[in-house]
């Protein structure tokens, strides 16, 4: 049986980033920049202090996707991205998909967001995929 989904329908993640997520992040991508792992480096940078990877924050939006909605077994076929806020090692995030439209194969386009605890939209953006049968 095919899932039905309707523009409106929206799910989210939420997620303390913790100094362990930014090393292991930074590990596992090989992204090493001073701005995420060196506190007396960051701090002479743009932010003063060090930040979160930006695609850290994104990848958020892929847990919303591929366990919220539209869920297990979802083919995830692109995203843009506009980062808009950094984001500190203790923010908890709020990642969010809305289907914005449904295609005649059934594939969708949501339109995602990513805000802090403030309510502060620090990601933005649009994904295009193929849910579940």
């Amino acid at each position: 049986m095919t899932k039905v989904f309707e523009i409106g329908q929206s799910g989210s993640f939420s997620k303390t980033i913790t100094e362990t997520d930014v090393v292991l992040f930074a590990g596992i991508s090989g992204d090493l920049n001073p701005a995420h792992t060196n506190e007396v480096e960051a701090a002479q940078g743009m932010f003063k202090k060090r930040i979160a990877h930006g695609m850290l924050g994104a990848s958020l939006i892929s847990t919303v996707l591929g366990m919220h909605l539209p869920g297990p077994g979802t083919i995830y076929l692109g995203q843009n991205l506009t980062f808009l806020k950094p984001v500190a090692i203790g923010d908890t995030l709020t990642a969010e998909a809305t289907v914005a439209a449904v295609d005649e194969k059934g594939w969708l386009t949501l339109d995602t967001i990513v805000t802090n605890q403030e309510g502060v939209k620090v990601i933005s953006g649009t994904a295009k995929v193929i849910p579940p049968k």
